[in-house]
């Protein structure tokens, strides 16, 4: 069975496991270490007949008014879950925000605040997915709607 995992890489993110069928597999906040990163994604792989593909949100710098030091570490986590993909042998697709955001037709993130544009993206995250209650969380949601964009561009419905 084909597996799609979303990532929103951020330590405040999460990882979301869709079914080929868009059933929900699995969905968490973002481990916290490297070991956990590697744990989690081992799991995936061993659900039944796996056959995962990722897409990870395409992150290029620091948030601005982060410090070096913040950028440097969020830095060093973006490289540990993309040695962790790579060691499983997970094919994976990064995806920038602005495409998979947009395929959801929800506005333009500009016009609102951070905090607004984030809880627009938990509001549909909930409407699709109103199986998981509280499960969709702010640290989920990016996740589970970068996991439904990779289901639909692999094709699956």
């Amino acid at each position: 069975m084909r597996y799609i995992i979303g990532i929103d890489p951020g330590v405040n993110g999460g990882i979301a496991v869709l079914a080929e069928t868009g059933a929900v597999a699995m969905v968490t906040r973002m481990p916290q270490t490297p070991t956990d990163i590697l744990l989690y994604l081992e799991e995936v792989i061993r659900l039944p007949e796996c056959s995962p593909v990722c897409y990870i949100e395409k992150v290029g710098q620091g948030m601005p008014g982060q410090s070096s030091k913040a950028t440097a570490t969020f830095a060093r986590h973006c490289g540990h879950l993309d040695m962790a993909l790579l060691a499983l042998g997970i094919p994976t697709n990064t995806i920038t925000p602005n495409k998979w955001e947009k395929s959801y037709q929800l506005g333009r993130s500009s016009a609102v605040s951070k905090t607004e544009w984030k809880n627009i993206l938990k509001a549909k995250a909930q409407q699709l997915f109103p199986q998981l209650g509280k499960k969709v969380t702010l640290a989920t949601c990016d996740a589970l709607l970068l996991a439904e964009y990779g289901r639909k561009a692999e094709g699956m419905r």
